[in-house]
Protein backbone atom coordinates (compact mmCIF):
# COMPACT_ATOMS: atom_id res chain seq x y z
CA UNK A 1 0.00 0.00 0.00
CA UNK A 2 1.27 3.45 -0.88
CA UNK A 3 2.27 5.98 1.75
CA UNK A 4 -1.00 6.82 3.49
CA UNK A 5 0.11 10.35 4.42
CA UNK A 6 0.37 11.33 0.75
CA UNK A 7 -3.37 11.08 0.11
CA UNK A 8 -6.63 12.52 1.43
CA UNK A 9 -8.00 11.84 4.90
CA UNK A 10 -11.79 11.62 5.17
CA UNK A 11 -12.92 12.49 8.71
CA UNK A 12 -16.41 11.17 7.93
CA UNK A 13 -15.02 7.62 7.58
CA UNK A 14 -13.58 7.47 11.09
CA UNK A 15 -15.34 4.84 13.25
CA UNK A 16 -17.66 3.84 10.41
CA UNK A 17 -18.49 0.18 9.90
CA UNK A 18 -17.28 -1.05 6.50
CA UNK A 19 -17.98 -4.56 5.16
CA UNK A 20 -15.81 -5.75 2.25
CA UNK A 21 -16.36 -9.08 0.50
CA UNK A 22 -13.29 -10.66 -1.05
CA UNK A 23 -11.16 -8.50 1.21
CA UNK A 24 -8.25 -10.86 1.85
CA UNK A 25 -6.28 -10.27 -1.35
CA UNK A 26 -6.08 -8.08 -4.45
CA UNK A 27 -8.20 -4.96 -4.79
CA UNK A 28 -10.23 -6.00 -1.76
CA UNK A 29 -7.15 -6.13 0.47
CA UNK A 30 -6.09 -2.69 -0.71
CA UNK A 31 -9.55 -1.42 0.23
CA UNK A 32 -9.29 -3.02 3.66
CA UNK A 33 -5.96 -1.27 4.26
CA UNK A 34 -7.22 2.06 2.94
CA UNK A 35 -10.34 2.10 5.12
CA UNK A 36 -8.49 0.84 8.19
CA UNK A 37 -5.97 3.68 7.87
CA UNK A 38 -8.91 6.11 7.71
CA UNK A 39 -9.96 4.92 11.16
CA UNK A 40 -12.89 2.81 10.00
CA UNK A 41 -13.89 -0.52 11.50
CA UNK A 42 -13.45 -2.93 8.61
CA UNK A 43 -15.11 -6.35 8.38
CA UNK A 44 -13.51 -8.74 5.90
CA UNK A 45 -15.46 -11.56 4.24
CA UNK A 46 -13.45 -14.14 2.30
CA UNK A 47 -12.68 -17.83 1.91
CA UNK A 48 -8.92 -17.23 1.90
CA UNK A 49 -8.41 -17.38 5.64
CA UNK A 50 -4.62 -17.42 5.72
CA UNK A 51 -4.07 -14.13 3.85
CA UNK A 52 -7.15 -12.75 5.59
CA UNK A 53 -5.70 -13.27 9.07
CA UNK A 54 -2.28 -12.08 7.90
CA UNK A 55 -3.88 -8.83 6.74
CA UNK A 56 -5.66 -8.42 10.07
CA UNK A 57 -2.35 -8.91 11.91
CA UNK A 58 -0.53 -6.50 9.59
CA UNK A 59 -3.05 -3.77 10.36
CA UNK A 60 -3.07 -4.55 14.07
CA UNK A 61 0.71 -4.14 14.03
CA UNK A 62 0.23 -0.80 12.25
CA UNK A 63 -1.84 0.39 15.23
CA UNK A 64 -4.91 1.36 13.21
CA UNK A 65 -7.79 2.72 15.29
CA UNK A 66 -9.85 -0.44 14.79
CA UNK A 67 -8.32 -3.82 14.03
CA UNK A 68 -10.26 -5.40 11.15
CA UNK A 69 -12.54 -8.36 11.86
CA UNK A 70 -12.34 -11.42 9.61
CA UNK A 71 -15.20 -13.79 8.85
CA UNK A 72 -14.67 -16.84 6.68
CA UNK A 73 -17.59 -16.63 4.25
CA UNK A 74 -18.20 -18.32 0.91
CA UNK A 75 -20.26 -15.64 -0.79
CA UNK A 76 -21.50 -18.15 -3.36
CA UNK A 77 -23.39 -19.95 -0.56
CA UNK A 78 -26.31 -17.68 0.28
CA UNK A 79 -28.15 -19.89 2.77
CA UNK A 80 -25.15 -21.56 4.39
CA UNK A 81 -22.74 -18.61 4.61
CA UNK A 82 -23.96 -15.19 3.45
CA UNK A 83 -27.12 -14.97 5.54
CA UNK A 84 -25.72 -16.45 8.78
CA UNK A 85 -22.55 -14.38 8.51
CA UNK A 86 -24.60 -11.22 7.91
CA UNK A 87 -26.67 -12.05 11.00
CA UNK A 88 -23.48 -12.34 13.10
CA UNK A 89 -22.23 -9.01 11.76
CA UNK A 90 -25.52 -7.23 12.49
CA UNK A 91 -25.62 -8.65 16.02
CA UNK A 92 -22.23 -7.08 16.71
CA UNK A 93 -22.56 -4.01 14.47
CA UNK A 94 -26.24 -2.98 14.10
CA UNK A 95 -25.33 -0.08 11.81
CA UNK A 96 -23.51 -0.72 8.54
CA UNK A 97 -22.23 2.47 6.93
CA UNK A 98 -20.43 1.00 3.91
CA UNK A 99 -20.81 -2.27 2.02
CA UNK A 100 -18.37 -3.11 -0.76
CA UNK A 101 -19.43 -6.09 -2.85
CA UNK A 102 -15.99 -6.86 -4.22
CA UNK A 103 -15.61 -10.66 -4.34
CA UNK A 104 -15.19 -11.95 -7.89
CA UNK A 105 -13.46 -14.52 -10.08
CA UNK A 106 -12.65 -13.80 -13.73
CA UNK A 107 -11.72 -17.31 -14.84
CA UNK A 108 -10.69 -17.40 -18.51
CA UNK A 109 -12.46 -20.03 -20.59
CA UNK A 110 -13.60 -20.43 -24.17
CA UNK A 111 -17.38 -20.37 -24.57
CA UNK A 112 -17.67 -23.91 -26.03
CA UNK A 113 -15.95 -25.26 -22.92
CA UNK A 114 -18.18 -23.59 -20.30
CA UNK A 115 -20.31 -26.11 -18.42
CA UNK A 116 -23.61 -25.39 -16.71
CA UNK A 117 -21.93 -25.79 -13.33
CA UNK A 118 -19.20 -23.29 -14.26
CA UNK A 119 -21.80 -20.82 -15.51
CA UNK A 120 -23.78 -21.08 -12.27
CA UNK A 121 -20.60 -20.73 -10.18
CA UNK A 122 -19.65 -17.55 -12.03
CA UNK A 123 -23.09 -16.05 -11.49
CA UNK A 124 -23.00 -16.99 -7.81
CA UNK A 125 -19.60 -15.43 -7.13
CA UNK A 126 -19.65 -12.43 -9.45
CA UNK A 127 -23.26 -11.21 -9.33
CA UNK A 128 -25.64 -13.11 -7.07
CA UNK A 129 -23.68 -12.37 -3.90
CA UNK A 130 -23.84 -8.63 -4.61
CA UNK A 131 -27.61 -8.77 -4.37
CA UNK A 132 -27.97 -11.20 -1.48
CA UNK A 133 -25.21 -9.72 0.70
CA UNK A 134 -26.82 -6.31 0.25
CA UNK A 135 -30.22 -7.79 1.06
CA UNK A 136 -28.86 -9.60 4.12
CA UNK A 137 -27.23 -6.43 5.52
CA UNK A 138 -30.02 -4.09 4.48
CA UNK A 139 -31.37 -3.52 7.97
CA UNK A 140 -27.92 -2.26 9.04
CA UNK A 141 -27.57 -0.05 5.98
CA UNK A 142 -30.97 1.49 6.70
CA UNK A 143 -30.24 1.83 10.42
CA UNK A 144 -27.17 3.94 9.58
CA UNK A 145 -29.55 6.51 7.99
CA UNK A 146 -26.86 7.46 5.48
CA UNK A 147 -24.93 4.57 3.92
CA UNK A 148 -23.01 3.66 0.79
CA UNK A 149 -23.05 0.43 -1.20
CA UNK A 150 -20.27 -0.02 -3.74
CA UNK A 151 -20.52 -2.85 -6.27
CA UNK A 152 -17.35 -3.85 -8.10
CA UNK A 153 -17.99 -4.01 -11.81
CA UNK A 154 -15.50 -4.08 -14.68
CA UNK A 155 -14.88 -2.55 -18.09
CA UNK A 156 -14.52 -6.11 -19.39
CA UNK A 157 -18.09 -6.27 -20.70
CA UNK A 158 -17.69 -2.88 -22.43
CA UNK A 159 -14.40 -3.64 -24.23
CA UNK A 160 -15.53 -6.53 -24.51
CA UNK A 161 -13.06 -8.97 -23.00
CA UNK A 162 -12.77 -12.39 -24.60
CA UNK A 163 -12.87 -15.86 -22.98
CA UNK A 164 -14.89 -14.43 -20.06
CA UNK A 165 -18.50 -14.59 -21.30
CA UNK A 166 -20.06 -15.58 -17.92
CA UNK A 167 -17.97 -12.96 -16.10
CA UNK A 168 -18.92 -10.28 -18.63
CA UNK A 169 -22.59 -11.14 -18.26
CA UNK A 170 -22.24 -10.71 -14.49
CA UNK A 171 -20.42 -7.40 -14.69
CA UNK A 172 -22.99 -6.00 -17.14
CA UNK A 173 -25.57 -7.16 -14.63
CA UNK A 174 -23.76 -5.28 -11.87
CA UNK A 175 -24.42 -2.00 -13.68
CA UNK A 176 -28.14 -2.78 -13.87
CA UNK A 177 -28.32 -4.00 -10.29
CA UNK A 178 -26.60 -0.83 -9.10
CA UNK A 179 -29.18 1.39 -10.79
CA UNK A 180 -32.10 -0.64 -9.48
CA UNK A 181 -30.92 -0.59 -5.87
CA UNK A 182 -29.94 3.09 -6.04
CA UNK A 183 -33.48 4.11 -6.98
CA UNK A 184 -35.17 1.68 -4.60
CA UNK A 185 -33.23 2.71 -1.51
CA UNK A 186 -32.11 6.25 -2.29
CA UNK A 187 -35.22 7.70 -0.59
CA UNK A 188 -34.12 5.89 2.57
CA UNK A 189 -30.58 7.32 2.54
CA UNK A 190 -28.71 4.45 0.90
CA UNK A 191 -26.42 5.43 -1.97
CA UNK A 192 -25.48 2.70 -4.46
CA UNK A 193 -22.68 3.05 -6.98
CA UNK A 194 -20.42 0.78 -9.00
CA UNK A 195 -16.71 0.97 -9.71
CA UNK A 196 -15.63 -0.34 -13.12
CA UNK A 197 -11.89 -1.03 -13.08
CA UNK A 198 -9.82 -1.71 -16.15
CA UNK A 199 -6.62 -3.75 -16.01
CA UNK A 200 -5.39 -3.61 -12.41
CA UNK A 201 -1.99 -5.05 -11.52
CA UNK A 202 -2.96 -7.24 -8.57
CA UNK A 203 -0.59 -10.03 -7.62
CA UNK A 204 -2.92 -12.60 -9.17
CA UNK A 205 -3.32 -10.65 -12.39
CA UNK A 206 0.44 -10.22 -12.69
CA UNK A 207 0.96 -13.90 -12.01
CA UNK A 208 -1.79 -15.38 -14.20
CA UNK A 209 -3.15 -12.83 -16.67
CA UNK A 210 -0.85 -9.91 -17.52
CA UNK A 211 1.72 -11.47 -19.83
CA UNK A 212 4.23 -9.19 -21.57
CA UNK A 213 2.06 -9.40 -24.70
CA UNK A 214 -1.13 -8.51 -22.82
CA UNK A 215 0.60 -5.67 -20.98
CA UNK A 216 1.66 -4.22 -24.34
CA UNK A 217 -1.97 -4.39 -25.50
CA UNK A 218 -3.20 -2.75 -22.31
CA UNK A 219 -0.76 0.14 -22.57
CA UNK A 220 -1.57 0.60 -26.25
CA UNK A 221 -5.28 0.96 -25.45
CA UNK A 222 -4.89 3.15 -22.37
CA UNK A 223 -4.44 6.92 -22.45
CA UNK A 224 -2.12 6.66 -19.42
CA UNK A 225 0.82 4.46 -20.28
CA UNK A 226 1.25 2.57 -17.03
CA UNK A 227 -0.48 -0.26 -15.19
CA UNK A 228 -2.98 0.85 -12.58
CA UNK A 229 -2.46 -0.42 -9.03
CA UNK A 230 -5.05 -1.86 -6.59
CA UNK A 231 -4.68 1.06 -4.19
CA UNK A 232 -5.87 3.44 -6.91
CA UNK A 233 -9.19 1.62 -6.98
CA UNK A 234 -9.25 1.69 -3.18
CA UNK A 235 -8.89 5.47 -3.13
CA UNK A 236 -11.91 5.81 -5.41
CA UNK A 237 -13.85 3.58 -3.03
CA UNK A 238 -12.88 5.83 -0.11
CA UNK A 239 -14.38 8.83 -1.85
CA UNK A 240 -17.59 6.98 -2.75
CA UNK A 241 -17.94 5.87 0.86
CA UNK A 242 -17.18 9.24 2.45
CA UNK A 243 -19.56 12.15 2.94
CA UNK A 244 -17.61 14.02 0.26
CA UNK A 245 -19.74 12.13 -2.30
CA UNK A 246 -23.13 12.44 -0.59
CA UNK A 247 -24.73 13.64 -3.83
CA UNK A 248 -23.41 10.74 -5.89
CA UNK A 249 -25.52 7.63 -6.47
CA UNK A 250 -26.77 5.48 -9.37
CA UNK A 251 -23.37 5.77 -11.07
CA UNK A 252 -20.92 3.31 -12.57
CA UNK A 253 -17.56 5.05 -12.34
CA UNK A 254 -14.74 3.90 -14.63
CA UNK A 255 -11.12 3.74 -13.47
CA UNK A 256 -9.18 2.34 -16.39
CA UNK A 257 -6.44 4.85 -17.31
CA UNK A 258 -8.52 5.94 -20.28
CA UNK A 259 -9.05 2.55 -21.95
CA UNK A 260 -12.72 3.13 -22.85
Amino acid sequence: MSNQTHYAIYPSLRDRIVVISGGATGIGASMVEAFAHQGAQVIILDIQSSPGFELVQKLADANVAHTPVYYECDVSDVEGAVRPTAAKILERFPRIHVLINNAANDVRQLTPDVTLEQWDTSIAVNLRHQFFLTQSLLSGLLEAKSSSVINLGSISWVIPGRKVAPYNACKAGTAGLTKSLAHEFGPKGVRVNSIMPGAIATERQKREIITPEYEALILDRQALKRLLQPEEVARLALWLAADDSLGVTNQSIVIDAGWI
